[in-house]
């Protein structure tokens, strides 16, 4: 069985046409499936439509967050309760077309654990959001020691065994387009036309809403801002040391020479503070992402399910 999950925010007017096209698409495959929505405690009526569409196709399960938790958080909550052999990530604004998923299933066929989407064109996208997300991909694919695909989203389908492995991965700051490479296995990609939203906005447009997710990744799968901070502050210190040794010699040497200027050392006094509030910055995102572990909450809660068993998922924190 195809189990398609797609998280749910504020989508009231799309899930009829998500459902509508993957009811077509997955009978000319003629592949069993279900699809599992998960609404991230959206504001608008999404939780009312997935209770129809679970009312009139009983192939259709959803759960409802007590509250937002965020895109990850919803993945993980869609991964935590799928049923299938095979598992497919995609959005519920229809930017990523389902009728790629019966090519995505034979490529799954041919013995390839996980196929991704490659976005070879972005339709209905600002040229700051197509540049900053190219800019984003290939910064993180180059200081990162994972191997992450460039221009993917989360648009990609799972064998069972990474869906298990990624299940077992609970930490708080997810990144899921980094947890996958992670966990290895034989991955393909398979371009596609990313198309524009069905309807709605988008929720990634402004810089307030992108940085807090490239931060949240990089911090995720690469040390190299803290390695930055320890090799400028070896520069500054190595810079100081050089300054201290001319302004020595420029005494000796010259003694009626007369080394003023206080706008200099206060200068040099700010540049310096801020060196180090830069470096105390960087430590403490990772400072703050350990403490959201060892706080060890949940990474979401459940209000209401529809066709979802009320049962307790493992933690794979208990013995």
């Amino acid at each position: 069985m195809i189990s398609i999950i797609a998280p749910v925010y504020n989508e009231e007017k799309v899930l009829p046409e998500l459902y509508r096209r993957i009811v077509a698409v997955m009978v000319s495959a003629d592949e069993p499936w279900e699809l599992l929505l998960i609404n991230d405690g959206s504001k608008d009526q999404s939780a009312e439509v997935i209770a129809q569409l679970h009312n009139q196709d009983n192939r259709v399960r959803g759960l409802s967050f007590s509250r937002n938790f965020g895109f990850q958080e919803a993945v993980t909550a869609g991964l935590d309760y799928a049923r299938g052999d095979a598992v497919v990530l995609t959005d519920a604004d229809l930017q990523d077309p389902p009728e790629l998923i019966p090519e995505m299933i034979a490529k799954w066929r041919e013995g390839y654990d996980v196929v991704y989407g490659v976005r070879s064109v972005r339709e209905g996208e600002t040229w700051f959001k197509k540049m900053t997300a190219k800019a984003f991909y290939r910064l993180i694919h180059r200081i990162t020691s994972v191997n992450i695909p460039l221009d993917t989203g989360d648009f990609r389908l799972m064998d069972r065994r990474v869906v298990d492995a990624i299940r077992g991965m609970r930490e708080r700051n997810r990144f899921l387009r980094g947890m996958v490479p992670w966990v290895g296995f034989k991955q393909i990609g398979v371009p596609y036309v990313r198309q524009a939203r069905y309807a709605g906005t988008s929720k990634f447009e402004s810089v307030g809403q992108m940085l807090p997710f490239a931060i949240n990744a990089i911090t995720s799968f690469s040390y190299l801002p803290l390695r930055l901070a320890t090799y400028l502050g070896f520069i500054v210190a190595s810079l100081s040391a050089v300054a201290i040794v001319l302004v020595v010699l420029i005494r000796l040497m010259t003694p009626s020479v007369a080394l003023e200027g206080q706008a200099t050392t206060l200068t040099m006094v700010l540049f310096l503070g801020g060196i180090q509030l830069i470096c105390l910055g960087i430590i403490g995102e990772y400072l703050g992402r350990i403490y959201d572990e060892v706080k060890g909450r949940p990474l979401y809660l459940i209000d209401q399910t529809w066709g979802i068993e009320a049962v307790r998922r493992p933690s794979y924190h208990d013995d």
